[in-house]
Order: structure tokens, then C-alpha cells, then sequence
């Protein structure tokens, strides 16, 4: 059984003796760990023995009972107190209410009055040790709680569910630290359908963020949780310039992956943002650049930035009618995608609308939005309407089959000139590169690093599409723009091959004759005499 230490003070000894004689301490859960005759004598002891009770009288030499009394709840606010006092210190005694004294008790003492007394205490000791457990209890399930308190957070700032003050309350009572000045969000999709033999899905996922973590670990400030199946990353930069670096980084990562685990990652990134309220469009911003893996293919980080064509953004949706799934679609630009989204919410529409002026209402909210979004992307809308002149008056007098009709036909029109907006894009993108090339040939810290950041894009972004649109890496084409300036030169002067070499940007004449070699299956003083001679 718990047993509670108390201090005995009295100068008269044979008192504390009595007192310490009389009760059965032991059995009513008390020890007396030390007696004192005086105020002075009492601190010394109670600072080293840290008594839970304390007996003292009033009248003492040096320090009395009341005084002492102050000094004890100074140094220990918790320890209780018991009065012996004289029926004429009574009153006096009863004053000091401030000193929080548990019992007064009048001399002589009386051994069952002072059980009674001891056994309230004792009660009292034990309800507020109970109490104090308790909410230990509960601050060690409040700590345990925590991850999962603050993946809910991070999952309600995604989706816009917290208001801007309230915020700042949540990161401090969950211990999240956001600091910034910047935020963006990356999304970390795991293909299901490329799953190890000896892994599930889930563990697939746990491993991968695992990694992540580790490897980005000192590099980047990210927090990290899932929602609806994928990672998300929550990044604190310190420059909107941070995401190109951070989109290159991702698409090492992703390689990575395939070659440790065999798992297939596509990492989408959202573009920056300067407040924590606004990470939820940086979310959709990276959501909506993880679909674009049917389109760039999967493995590789996609930044959302880089799809949008410039000076084009992605439309915002408002929460009133759900048009996230048409804009999704057209943005992607498969036809069956867009058809199944237009029946979705043309369906929906129908379901909804339980009065003629509630479904008016809906289809020119819907036709607003359409040319919202034509608006935000640069595009007239009157030009995506077909053989309707007044959207606003002859569309909802259509039926379902015919508003279905249009809708498609109008989501499929954007559609197209969306991906020409991009392909034209892309085209001016290689073709600026190619003009770099032409003009800068010749400087030997000309790299793929020094063209992306000149354009303004990511390594990885820029790779992919120089590729596919030029059909060789852009390397290769570097490489073989300055072999036919070498051949140039070689036909149309006398200099030596070490003045060639500087000329294409090369500034060890061995390598450059080594891959002139490789190219050309000969050596460039052999390659001057064969075609020279002839």
C-alpha cells in the first residue's frame, strides 16, 4: 500500500512523541520520516524528505508554525498542512485561511481527533494522486494520438475544410510546425499493377514513403501522410525557383524506385503557394498532374507547371456543382473520358433538380462555368459552342440526350485546343532549345542544365519532351550539331583539330577526337584527307 511521509513540529518533544506513539500510522497509510521542535529545523528537513504532511504548532522559537507554514507552500504548493493550537491561538490560527491549512486541531491532543483527521487526508491524498494518474493517462493517449490528430489536419487543409484562424490553433495544440515562407504539394502515386512478388500494395506504399523520407531527409522540410490511397508531401520552400529543383529530385527518386523496388511511381507536383490556406489548390495542382501519366507515362515526377501552356492556368472550381470531373477530362483528352464525365453530371443534374427553375438554374451555372474556364485558359468560348448562338437561352430548353450531346461536343472542341495550346508550346520550347544549340555551340559549359534553366523548366520535364518530339535525347543532338560544325569546319578551313575542337565546344582535343571517331568511324585529319582528296 502507498504510504504518504509526514513531518512532526513541536518544540515540546514529549508532544511528537506522543503524537508519533499514539497513531497507528503504518496501517492508516502514513510514516513519519522526521520530527523538528522548530521552523527552521523543519525546512531543513522538509526540503531533503519532501513530506506529503506536515503537524506543526503554532508557537515556536525562531520561525512559528504559520510562518512555516508560508515557507512550506512557497517551496512545495502541494504538501498539506495540520495546525496544533491552543484554544486561545484558535481564532488567530482561523485567520490565516490563505495558508490553505487542512485541519486545526486543539490541544491537548485527542488520538481518535487526530485518525478522523488523518483518514479525511488520507482520502483526499489518495483522490488527487488518482486525478493526477489520470491526466497523466490522458496526456500519454493525447501523445499517442498525435499522428493520427494530424494526418486528419493535413488532410482537412488539402480538401479546405479549415478556415485561415483556425489554422494556426490546430498546428500548435498538434505540435505541426509549417514554417515556409513557402508551401507546395507533391503527390506520390504507386501503380497497383506493378506490385514485387514479394510485397501487397500497402506494403509497397509504407516502403516507398519510407524511402522518401530518408532519401529527401535533409534536403527538403517535407511532412507526410496518405489520402485516398496515395502520399502526399507537404513541402516548406524557400523560393517559388525551389520547384524545379524539387521536380528534378522527384524524378531521380522515381527512377530510383523502379530500380530498388520495381515499383513504378509517378510523383505529381503542385505549383507554389504563400499561405497555408492555398496549399489545397497546390493539391489539385499536383492531383491533377499525377493523371497526366496516360499522357507523359508513368515513373517520372510531372509539375503541374510545366504541362499548363504559358500564361495558361487551371481553372479553379467552385464547391457549388461538382465540374472537377469534366475539367479533369478535358485536360487529359481522351474522348471516352470526357463522354463518361458529361453523362455523370448530366445524370446528376437530373437527379438533383426537383423544380424547372432548379434545373435552369444548374444548366447555366454549368454553361457559366464552361466559359469561366474558356475565359482562365485563353480561349473564347463562342467559338466552342457549335451551330448555338445564345447558350444562356436555347440550352436549357434541350433534353437530356441533347444538353448530353453538346456538353461533349463543347468539352471536346476545348479539348483540342487545349492540346494544340500545348503542342504549340512544346514546339516553341524545342525550338528555342534548338536555337540555343545554333548559337551557343560553341561554349563548353553549353550542358542540359544550363538550356533548362535558360527556358525555365525541369530537367526531367524538358528530357521527356525534347525526346519525343525531336526523337533522340537532347544530348545526342547537341552532340551531333557540333560533329557537323566540326565537319564544316574541317572541309572549309586549315585549322588543326585542336582549333576545331574549341570552335564546337570541346576543350580536351582527345575526347573531341574520340567522339568524332565514334560518330564518323574515323579520326578528323583522316576524315580531311579522304573527302578533300576526293
Amino acid at each position: 500500500m502507498l504510504t504518504y511521509k509526514v513531518l512532526l513540529v513541536d518544540d515540546e518533544e514529549e508532544v511528537m512523541d506522543v503524537i508519533e506513539h499514539r497513531i497507528c500510522w503504518k496501517q492508516m497509510g502514513f510514516e513519519v520520516v522526521g520530527k523538528a521542535q522548530n521552523g527552521v529545523k523543519a525546512l531543513e528537513i522538509s526540503e531533503k524528505m519532501q513530506p506529503d504532511v506536515v503537524i506543526t504548532d503554532i508557537k515556536m522559537p525562531y520561525m512559528d508554525g504559520l510562518e512555516l507554514a508560508r515557507n512550506l507552500k512557497q517551496d512545495n504548493p502541494d504538501v498539506r498542512i495540520l495546525i496544533l493550537t491552543g484554544f486561545d491561538e484558535f481564532e488567530y490560527a482561523k485567520e490565516a485561511v490563505h495558508l490553505e491549512i487542512e485541519e486545526y486541531i486543539l490541544k491537548p491532543v485527542n488520538a481518535n481527533e487526530l485518525s478522523d483527521c488523518l483518514k479525511r487526508l488520507k482520502d483526499a491524498l489518495d483522490k488527487e494522486r488518482e486525478e493526477k494518474l489520470n491526466i497523466r493517462k490522458l496526456e500519454q493517449y493525447y501523445t499517442d494520438s498525435l499522428p493520427v490528430l494530424q494526418t486528419n489536419f493535413f488532410c482537412s487543409l488539402i480538401e479546405g475544410r479549415i478556415t485561415e484562424g483556425e489554422i494556426r490553433k490546430f498546428m500548435g495544440a498538434y505540435r505541426i510546425s509549417l514554417p515556409g515562407p513557402y508551401f507546395c504539394c507533391a503527390v506520390l502515386h504507386i501503380s497497383e499493377n506493378h506490385v514485387p512478388d514479394n510485397m501487397t500494395p500497402l506494403l509497397l506504399s509504407v516502403s516507398v514513403q519510407r524511402e522518401a523520407q530518408e532519401r529527401f531527409q535533409g534536403k527538403w522540410d517535407c511532412r507526410y501522410f496518405t489520402y485516398l490511397g496515395n502520399i502526399v508531401m507537404l513541402v516548406n520552400l524557400e523560393g517559388e525557383s525551389g520547384i524545379t529543383r524539387l521536380t528534378d529530385e522527384c524524378d531521380r527518386f522515381c527512377k530510383w524506385a523502379d530500380r530498388f523496388f520495381g515499383a513504378v511511381v509517378t510523383i505529381g507536383i503542385g505549383k507554389a503557394c504563400e499561405d497555408l490556406p492555398s496549399l489545397r489548390y497546390s493539391y489539385e495542382g499536383a492531383r491533377e498532374a499525377v493523371s497526366y501519366r496516360v499522357i507523359y507515362g508513368a515513373g517520372r515526377s510531372i509539375n503541374i507547371a510545366d504541362i499548363a501552356p504559358k500564361g495558361q492556368e487551371l481553372s479553379m472550381q467552385p464547391e457549388d456543382i461538382d465540374m472537377n470531373g469534366v475539367f479533369k477530362a478535358i485536360h487529359i483528352g481522351v474522348r471516352e473520358d470526357i463522354e463518361r464525365a458529361v453523362l455523370s453530371l448530366v445524370g446528376e443534374l437530373k437527379d438533383n433538380a426537383k423544380t424547372i427553375t432548379q434545373h435552369n438554374f444548374t444548366v447555366m451555372e454549368i454553361v457559366g462555368h464552361l466559359y469561366r474556364f474558356c475565359g482562365n485558359n485563353y480561349m473564347k468560348f463562342e467559338e466552342h459552342t457549335g451551330e448555338i448562338r445564345n447558350a444562356y437561352e436555347e440550352i436549357p430548353r434541350m433534353d437530356k440526350a441533347a444538353l448530353s450531346a453538346w456538353l461533349v461536343g463543347v468539352a471536346l472542341s476545348i479539348s483540342d485546343e487545349l492540346k494544340n495550346a500545348r503542342n504549340s508550346s512544346l514546339r516553341y520550347l524545342i525550338s528555342e532549345a534548338k536555337n540555343i544549340v545554333r548559337d551557343r555551340y560553341g561554349d563548353a559549359g553549353l550542358s542540359l542544365d544550363t538550356v533548362c534553366s535558360g527556358l525555365g523548366v525541369s530537367n526531367s520535364y524538358f528530357s521527356s519532351v525534347f525526346k519525343k518530339e525531336a526523337g533522340i535525347p537532347f544530348i545526342t543532338y547537341l552532340t551531333d550539331y557540333r560533329m557537323q560544325q566540326a565537319v564544316r569546319l574541317i572541309l572549309e578551313t586549315n585549322e588543326k583539330s585542336y582549333e576545331i575542337a574549341e570552335h564546337v565546344g570541346y576543350e580536351d582535343a582527345n575526347y573531341f577526337s574520340y567522339v568524332f571517331k565514334r560518330k564518323y568511324g574515323m579520326s578528323p585529319s583522316k576524315y580531311r584527307t579522304e573527302h578533300i582528296g576526293k
